[in-house]
């Protein structure tokens, strides 16, 4: 029988070097010739209207030429309007000349388009100048305005933007790949009564009426700068640390998180290394914000679903500031390579979780994303080509649609497989540390990882893996399914056994002979009742009789206000076909819009009743203008599918 592995082509590793793997790696997402000019720092001037739901701009772009050509290309979209294009260059007296030149805008993908530069001059290596263009922007997917009623304040308007991963060319023109780096600064114009806030070191008022400048030291891909306008407060939450949102749920919000993020960033830095950003703010967004957070540098963006009442789901925030090492420190080169941002802090999160909480509540966590990935791949197969680590992404698809659990929990299993081959967490501390000192504003792929993890252990190099060395590394990357490695989450079973205990006696099961049921859970950790419903969502239907004892018995669960677990009672009410409870399902779609909660629930109600579908059907159209764009392109998709 022919060897399967036999086609699969192995990982070369070259031996230590300055230049990486990364540095020739293509971009299939980007329409730029970033490999022939860079960007060496972005600045925007933004006037934002609300009554038009516009922004009227400029973007001067500083490059430096890497490669001899005659034009830039970058990455635009249809909905940018591009006014003009002036460029200045600069001699070795260090003087300028600014001077129109010629452009034009050719299609490349659905989510963007080519914007060619023609310059009056070539430019060779080491050539540096600049490039402004006047443009209009408001309709393109990063920008998502709302109206006062979407709002938790509901008298004034709000704006605010996405860039990941390839939004941000519809609000300026970019080299838009996570490749290239650079820093930026703003001037943002906002009408009388709102308040800008954007993710930089720095952000200083005025002189000029309703204008705000900022500035990012460091530098950043361009999918991380964010912009926010709307009714928007502080309060100070840490020394470092303030908490931003809208005024009437400031208190609600400085309460949740004050106390825990500065302990958060004081772990971490013991574990990966000093905090170089500065200031670690948070923006708690209104209700139709799509994702759990968004690490946005200085200012992460999260959802005002964390606002429990007990920091129960300050996790989230635990994990947007991992991503101030991991993501936004070292950054994957392109999207194929997501896992690198999201495993390494996946894993990180839980070394901080461990710290701060305890292994036990570290491996029940863990256990709740590995139920995450389970269902993912029950759902799509095992087999789906976007189970693999590093996704093939062809031209023109769009790196969103390859979103799903494998990047975050494969990726974590990887990162644990890498801690457990190098001899437990003292050593692969150390080891972050100096991953992130050697590769920091860089970004990369996962052969300068793995070169630099067996550079930093050398007995693994030697190491007979399989009898088949690099063969490990080559099936993690490339191989759809299950991790080939989990980490032991044994300690956790202190947590997770009385939960499944409960899950199998309210299933019907037969119970272990003296095994003891805790019918009372007042006392049990959010994660604890999360594992407990998991496991009965797993169950087959559960009968109606059953839900209302369930009710009965524990409102703290059907009455919660906590999103993690509202969404798997609405799992169970749809799964049992429950329909007097369907407006329990309604009053959570309509109370948020996050992209976790909403597409799993809908693909529930599709794939039940035909009551549940036309159910499903009713309150998308109810709520659809208050989703996020993509968030409601996946739920037609599921709809209509």
């Amino acid at each position: 029988m022919a060897d399967p592995d036999a086609k699969r082509p192995k990982l070369q590793f070259a031996g230590s070097s300055d230049k990486l793997y990364s540095d020739s790696a293509e971009d299939v997402a980007s329409a730029a010739n970033f490999r022939h000019v860079k960007v060496s720092n972005y600045h925007l001037d933004l006037d934002v209207d609300f009554k038009t739901k516009t922004i009227s701009a400029s973007a001067v772009l500083d490059l430096e030429c890497l490669q001899p050509c005659a034009e830039v290309i970058l990455d635009s979209h249809a909905t940018l309007s591009i006014h003009g294009v002036r460029v200045t260059y600069k001699d070795d007296r260090n003087t300028s000349n600014q001077r129109p030149v010629t452009f034009d805008t050719r299609p490349f993908t659905s989510y963007g388009a080519a914007l060619h530069v023609s310059l009056p001059v070539a430019v060779n290596p080491g050539d540096e100048f600049q490039l402004e263009f006047s443009y209009t922007c408001g309709e393109g997917p990063a920008m998502c305005w709302l109206e006062p009623m979407q709002t938790a304040g509901k008298k004034l308007p709000y704006l605010f933007t996405i860039g990941q991963s390839v939004l941000n060319r519809s609000m300026f023109p970019c080299i838009d790949t996570p490749a290239i780096k650079s820093t930026y600064s703003a001037q943002v114009k906002v009408p009388p009564g709102l308040t800008a806030v954007m993710s930089a070191s720095s952000r200083t008022e005025g002189p000029e009426p309703n204008t705000t400048h900022f500035k990012m030291e460091h530098p950043i891909p361009a999918y991380l700068i964010a912009l926010a306008v709307g009714d928007i407060a502080s309060a100070d939450i840490g020394p470092r640390s303030k908490v931003w949102t809208e005024p009437s749920v400031l208190e609600k919000a400085k309460a949740e998180f004050e106390g825990v993020v500065e302990e958060y960033i004081q772990v971490a830095e013991g574990l990966f290394g000093p905090y170089v950003w500065g200031q670690y703010d948070i923006l708690v967004m209104p209700p139709s914000f799509p994702y759990g957070g968004m690490e946005n540098p200085c200012l992460t963006f999260v959802t005002p679903c964390l606002l429990v009442g007990d920091k129960s789901l300050t996790d989230v925030v635990m994990h947007e500031l991992c991503h101030s090492w991991f993501g936004n420190l070292v950054t994957n080169a392109n999207w194929s390579e997501f896992w690198l941002n999201e495993g390494f802090t996946m894993f990180s999160q839980r070394r901080v979780c461990a710290t701060v909480l305890g292994e036990p509540y570290k491996c029940l966590e863990a256990a709740t994303g590995q139920a995450l990935l389970q269902n993912h791949m029950t759902t799509v197969g095992e087999n789906h080509p976007l189970n693999c680590l590093r996704v093939k992404i062809e031209k023109g698809v769009d790196p969103d649609d390859t979103y799903n659990e494998t990047p975050y929990e494969k990726g974590c299993a990887f990162v644990s497989y890498l801690q457990h081959c190098a001899g437990g967490d003292e050593k692969f501390d150390q080891f972050l540390k100096a991953y992130i000192s050697k590769f920091k504003y860089r970004s990369v792929v996962a052969e300068d990882m793995l070169e630099f993890y067996l550079d930093y252990f050398p007995h693994l190099r030697e190491q007979d893996l399989r009898n088949k060395p690099g063969y490990e590394f080559e099936r993690w990357l490339t191989t759809p399914g299950w991790p080939p490695f989990v980490a032991d989450l044994s300690p956790g079973q202190q947590l997770t056994r009385p939960a499944e205990q409960l899950a199998a006696h309210w299933a019907g099961d037969q119970m272990e002979e003296n095994a003891e049921v805790v019918p009372d859970i007042s006392d049990w950790k959010t994660y604890q009742i999360v594992h407990f419903l998991d496991k009965l969502v797993e169950r087959p239907k559960l009968t109606h009789d059953t839900i209302q004892a369930l009710a009965k018995k524990y409102p703290k669960i059907a009455e919660s206000h906590n999103a993690e677990l509202t969404m798997r009672w609405c799992m169970l009410i749809i799964k049992s076909n429950f329909t007097s409870d369907l407006p329990k399902v309604r009053a959570f779609l309509e109370s948020q819009g996050k992209q976790k909660y909403t597409l799993p629930i809908y693909r529930a109600l599709k794939a039940g009743s035909s009551e549940a579908q036309h159910f499903a059907r009713e309150i998308f159209e109810a709520t659809k203008d208050t989703l996020h764009v993509n968030v409601r392109n996946y739920v037609q998709k599921i709809l209509s599918a």
